[in-house]
C-alpha cells in the first residue's frame, strides 16, 4: 500500500490560488458544470456509493446527510462550511487543515447545494489571514458567473457569505456555530430541533467541514473509480491528516485508509525527533481525541479499526506525537487547561466537571492523590461524557479516560498516601 496518495491534493501547487483563470486552466469548475446537469439526490448518491463519511468528528454518512437535508421542508435553506471540524469540536491540538483547502482550490463543491440559495463559510480567528483571499475568490466567482444570480445560465441562484468567528472551540458544534453566525454568543442549543431543521438564521442548514466538501468535486469527476480503489473494502478512500509533535518531519499528508498508526509516525513523519526520547503516546483526532499507547501502533487507520482498538473516531485527522520528555499527567494537565478555558459554561457537567478535574489532576501531579480521588476523577469524567449538552463536554475527557486505561500505573496511589 502506498503511504501517500493524491486525490483531494492532486492540484495542490499547480496553479495560483489567487487567480480564477489559473484554477480554470487546470480544469476548475468542470465539476460545477456537471453538477448543474444533475439532481441533488443524484449527487448524494455518488457520495453514498463511494462510502464517504464526514470528516468531522461524528463521521456521519455524507450521502445520507445530504439526502436528509434535502428532504427537510423549507422555502429557503443554506449550506455552511467551516475550515475546521464541523462537528463534535473543531481544530484542537494538531488539527490543521492544509492552507489550499479553504481557499480557491475548493470552489466547485459549494455550488452543489441544490435547494439551498445561500452558503456560509465560517472562518475561525486562527484562519483570519485567509480572509482577504476568500473574499477575493468569492468576488472573482461572482464576476465570472460561477456565483450569484442565474449561475452559468442554469437558473440557479446561490451566494456565498464569509463570517469570522473569535476562535471559540465550542463553535465547531453545529448549533453553536449557527448562533455565532447569527450574531449571538457561540453556545450550543438544546435539541431538537436539529440544525438540519433550524440552523443558521433559523433556516434548514447542512453543515460540513471543508475537507468533506472538497471531496465532492473530484468524486463527481472520478469516472475511473480511483477514490474507491484506495483504502480498504470496509473503509474506502483517502484522508487528510496532520502530523505534529515530537517527530522529524511534521506535516500534512493525504493517506489511504488502512495505513497503520506506526506507518504514519515512523514512515511519513520520519520517526521520533530524538533517539534519546522514545514514544510516550499518540493523540488522535485533536484535543478531544483518545490516546494511543505504543502497544497500539499497528492499529489500522480506518473507522472500524480505530473503534475496535478503543481509539477515537478519525475526526479531524490530527496525529499528535508525544515523546518521553512529557509525562502523561503533564500532557493531561495541558489538555485540561485547554478545555477549562474553552468550555462555554452553559451546562453544569462541563462547567463544573472541568474545574474539579483540573484540581484532581493537580493532586495526581503532586503525588498527593488518594484512591477516592481517582474514583472521583473517573466518575466526573464519565458524567461529563454522558450528560454534557454538546460534543465539547462529551469528549473533553477522552484523553483522560483513555490514559486511565492505557497507563494505570500513572494513577497509582502512593503507599503512604493510601495509609492516611
Amino acid at each position: 500500500m502506498s503511504k501517500t496518495v493524491c486525490f483531494i491534493t492532486r492540484n495542490f501547487g499547480k496553479y495560483d490560488p489567487d487567480s480564477l483563470k489559473g484554477y480554470e486552466s487546470i480544469g476548475g469548475f468542470r465539476a460545477l458544470r456537471k453538477a448543474l446537469t444533475m439532481e441533488g439526490c443524484d449527487i448524494a448518491d455518488v457520495l453514498a456509493a463511494n462510502g464517504v463519511q464526514g470528516r468531522g468528528g461524528a463521521a456521519y454518512d455524507m450521502g445520507k446527510k445530504w439526502r436528509q437535508a434535502r428532504e427537510v421542508p423549507g422555502a429557503h435553506k443554506c449550506v455552511c462550511a467551516t475550515p475546521t471540524r464541523a462537528s463534535r469540536a473543531p481544530s484542537g491540538s494538531g488539527a490543521a487543515h492544509p492552507r489550499p483547502l479553504p481557499t480557491a482550490g475548493g470552489h466547485d463543491h459549494r455550488r452543489l447545494g441544490r435547494g439551498a440559495d445561500n452558503g456560509y463559510i465560517y472562518l475561525r480567528e486562527e484562519y483570519s489571514h485567509l480572509r482577504p483571499r476568500l473574499l477575493s475568490a468569492i468576488a472573482q466567482c461572482e464576476a465570472a458567473g460561477h456565483l450569484g444570480e442565474n449561475i452559468l445560465g442554469s437558473g440557479l441562484n446561490y451566494r456565498i457569505h464569509l463570517y469570522s468567528g473569535a476562535g471559540a472551540y465550542v463553535c465547531g458544534e453545529g448549533s453553536a456555530l449557527a448562533e455565532s453566525i447569527g450574531g449571538h454568543a457561540g453556545r450550543p442549543r438544546m435539541k431538537p430541533p436539529f440544525i438540519k431543521q433550524c440552523g443558521v438564521f433559523h433556516l434548514p442548514t447542512c453543515v460540513n467541514n471543508v475537507e468533506s466538501l472538497s471531496l465532492v468535486a473530484p468524486l463527481l469527476l472520478d469516472d475511473e473509480g480511483y477514490y474507491k480503489s484506495q483504502g480498504t473494502p470496509d473503509c474506502p478512500g483517502t484522508k487528510m491528516i496532520s502530523v505534529c509533535g515530537n517527530v522529524k518531519r511534521p506535516g500534512v499528508f493525504e493517506v489511504p485508509f488502512g495505513i497503520t498508526i506506526r506507518e504514519i509516525v515512523y514512515d511519513l513523519a520520519g520517526g521520533m525527533e530524538s533517539e534519546d526520547y522514545p514514544l510516550r503516546l499518540v493523540q488522535l483526532g485533536g484535543a478531544s481525541g483518545r490516546i494511543c499507547s505504543p502497544a497500539q501502533l499497528d492499529t489500522p487507520y480506518t473507522y472500524k479499526g480505530m473503534r475496535q482498538a478503543d481509539l477515537t473516531a478519525i475526526g479531524s485527522g490530527a496525529v499528535l506525537v508525544v515523546d518521553e520528555r512529557t509525562s502523561v499527567i503533564g500532557f493531561l494537565r495541558m489538555t485540561q487547561e485547554f478545555f477549562s478555558h474553552e468550555s462555554c459554561g452553559q451546562c453544569t457537567p462541563c462547567r463544573e466537571g472541568n474545574r474539579h478535574i483540573s484540581l484532581l489532576l493537580d493532586k495526581v501531579a503532586e503525588g498527593t492523590h488518594t484512591a477516592q480521588d481517582i474514583a472521583t476523577l473517573k466518575k466526573f469524567a464519565d458524567i461529563m461524557s454522558s450528560a454534557s449538552l454538546c460534543g465539547l463536554g462529551e469528549t473533553a475527557q477522552s484523553a483522560l479516560l483513555s490514559c486511565m486505561k492505557r497507563f494505570p500505573e500513572v494513577f497509582a496511589v502512593k503507599e503512604e498516601v493510601a495509609v492516611r
